[in-house]
Order: structure tokens, then C-alpha cells, then sequence
């Protein structure tokens, strides 16, 4: 028994966000006891969705899909500034697709690897720090890039014109800011060692290809979210262990905010203060609420309150730049980081908040400025 809760004393520990929202849930739940609504609180599509995308994304690691693309891409750097220039590049590119966390998970481990391979670690803090806000920004431009975009295109019933509008100009800004923040790396030369070579394993690429293309087909409402996870399941039966590469505690994390906050939208003294509060400020109050818990849940929370979908949408993903909860992804970059040989985590860190807070601001006055 003690041992039993140990371990899950650890599992909690490493689940800052779970832990938070599981609390959050258990509470909300004194003030509304559990009874028939509660059914009506889990977005169902939104879960499905997501453990299809996690799934299809695994296949397409397991295939060899993106070491492949990095290498190919690696060939074009001749110095540090280069290749942080590449690297920000596919992460920005890359996770519009397979979601910022998937990107920073494949890519900081590479990009690690080169620097330590280049006997050189000058430059790897800021190359990393810009793959992270290039993540977290680049998946804001898909409704698939990212977990609260996913839900708020659900939960709102958005159009791809509805979403690319809100979206699109500031992601170009985005874009534009980080190719001209990749100058903080210095242009050091750098001479690369050829990393083995990763075989394609053409079968699941093309059965996974074949399964994104339903779930994008799912996510413009085509096919129906039953079927796409029937499929999907089906084809990560080809290797079963992809099965255990699904993200089951992020999976926990929606639904306990989704009891959260059903039953906070039903507590009318609450309801009113945050419908209030978030009334003409939806861009700011969101990006704030995100430094505290993080945007993911910070949109979970926020949709209760508002009709006014565009500025929610731009202030929580905007909201992934600042403190390293803003996003869950920050926290993955920073963790493979801390782990490294030679880690400076003070630099780090304060390298980090710089970067981001000035984007964050940037970011946000262009938005409400312009966009």
C-alpha cells in the first residue's frame, strides 16, 4: 500500500497541470453536488480527436518521419545562427501538424545532440528557447496545431474561415518576430557529424497518412468522431505499443476541467463575475490566466464565459509565450534541457522569461493595435 501511493505520489508530482485541475474538479464538486447535468459536461469529440492525433503522430514517429526530415533539412547549416534558424523552422512547421508538444519532444532531443556533437554549447539555451516559442506559436495557425485550439474550434463550431481569420495574421506576425529573433544566436561556426541514418518504414507511413487525412477529414466535420476513432485504433494495431505513446494524463486533464468548469458556470455568483469580467477584455484575460495554469485550461475555463470566440482564440495562444507554465510545452523543452550535460538552468531560465515576456507583449499590442 505504501508503496502503491508512493508511485503515485511521484505521478502526481511530475503532473503539475493534472494535479491542479484534479483538485479544481473535487472542489467545484462541494459546491455542485454530482447529478444528471454532469453527463453534459464532457466534449467527447474533443477527447476523441485528440487520442486519435496522439496516436497518428506516434505511427509517424515510429516510421522514422522526422528524424529523416531533420537530417535532410541539418545539411543546410553552416554556422549557429543557421542552424537555430532551421530548427525554429520545423518546429514552427511541424507543429501545426503534430502539435507543439509532439514537435518539442522530437526536435530539442536533436537539437541537444548536434550541440554536444559540435563540442559547443554557446548557442543551444537561446536555439532552444526560440524551438519553444516556435512551437507554441506555429500551432496556433491549425485547428489541430494545439489541444485548446482543437477544443475552442469544437466547442464553438467554428469554420476554417472563422478560425484562419482570428489566426492567420498573427501567426505571420509570429513568424516574422521569431526569424528575426534567431540573430541572438551568434554565427559561430559549426561543423556537423553525420548522425545514422533512420530506414522510412513505408507501410505505416502510408497507413498513417491514410488515418491523418480521416482525422482532418473529422475535424471539418466530414466523417463522424465514432468511425475516426475506430479507424485509428485499428491502424495503431499494426504496433500496439503505440498505444502506450498516447498522452492519457493530458486526456485526465480536460475532462476534470470540463467538470470544473460545468460546475462553475453553474454557481450564478461566479458565473457573473467572470462573464463580467470577461466581457470586451477576452484577448488580455485569457493571456494572463494562462501565465497562472497554463492556456490549455485557461481556454477550458474561459469558453464558459464568452461568445466572442477571435479574441479568445488569439489571447490563449499568445498566452503559451511568458512564464514556463504558460504552456505545457515550455515545460517539456525546459525538463529535456535540465536533464542535458552542462546544464545551465539559471541561464536558462532567465534567457527564457526575457525572450518570451518581449514576444508576449509585442504580440499582444499588435493584436489589439491591428488584428
Amino acid at each position: 500500500m505504501i508503496h502503491i501511493l508512493k508511485k503515485a505520489g511521484t505521478f502526481f508530482r511530475g503532473q503539475v497541470v493534472l494535479t491542479v485541475s484534479l483538485i479544481a474538479a473535487l472542489l467545484s464538486m462541494l459546491f455542485v453536488w454530482p447529478d444528471a447535468e454532469y453527463a453534459g459536461y464532457v466534449d467527447f469529440p474533443v477527447l476523441i480527436l485528440l487520442f486519435c492525433l496522439m496516436g497518428v503522430v506516434a505511427g509517424f514517429r515510429k516510421a522514422g518521419v522526422f528524424e529523416n526530415l531533420t537530417q535532410g533539412l541539418l545539411r543546410f547549416a553552416s554556422n549557429a545562427r543557421v542552424l537555430g534558424l532551421i530548427l525554429m523552422n520545423v518546429c514552427f512547421f511541424v507543429s501545426m501538424f503534430v502539435t507543439n508538444d509532439v514537435a518539442l519532444i522530437t526536435f530539442v532531443p536533436l537539437t541537444l545532440m548536434l550541440y554536444a556533437h559540435t563540442g559547443s554549447m554557446k548557442n543551444c539555451i537561446m536555439t532552444i528557447i526560440l524551438q519553444t516559442a516556435a512551437a507554441n506559436l506555429g500551432s496556433m495557425m491549425t485547428p489541430i496545431g494545439n489541444p485548446q485550439n482543437l477544443y475552442l474550434y469544437t466547442q464553438f463550431d467554428l469554420t476554417m474561415g472563422d478560425f484562419f481569420s482570428a489566426l492567420l495574421p498573427v501567426g505571420m506576425a509570429s513568424y516574422i518576430l521569431l526569424t528575426a529573433a534567431c540573430f541572438l544566436i551568434t554565427s559561430e561556426k559549426m561543423q556537423l557529424h553525420e548522425t545514422a541514418s533512420v530506414k522510412l518504414d513505408w507501410k505505416k507511413i502510408t497507413v498513417f497518412g491514410v488515418l491523418f487525412v480521416i482525422c482532418l477529414l473529422t475535424v471539418l466535420r466530414v466523417i463522424p468522431h465514432a468511425l475516426c476513432l475506430i479507424l485509428v485504433c485499428a491502424g495503431m494495431l499494426i504496433q500496439p505499443k503505440l498505444f502506450l505513446h498516447i498522452d492519457y494524463p493530458l486526456l485526465l486533464t480536460f475532462v476534470c476541467f470540463f467538470v470544473f468548469v460545468g460546475n462553475i458556470g453553474r454557481i450564478e455568483p461566479v458565473r457573473e463575475l467572470l462573464s463580467s469580467l470577461m466581457e470586451g477584455r477576452e484577448l488580455l484575460v485569457s493571456a494572463v490566466v494562462s501565465q497562472g495554469i497554463s492556456n490549455v485550461p485557461a481556454a477550458v475555463m474561459l469558453s464558459a464565459f464568452t461568445e466572442n470566440v477571435q479574441p479568445l482564440l488569439q489571447g490563449v495562444n499568445i498566452g503559451g509565450l511568458g512564464t514556463p507554465i504558460a504552456s505545457l510545452a515550455s515545460l517539456i523543452s525546459y525538463q529535456l534541457y535540465a536533464k542535458s550535460k552542462g546544464a545551465e538552468n539559471g541561464r536558462y531560465m532567465g534567457c527564457f522569461l526575457i525572450v518570451n515576456v518581449v514576444l508576449l507583449v509585442i504580440l499582444l499590442a499588435l493584436t489589439y493595435l491591428i488584428f
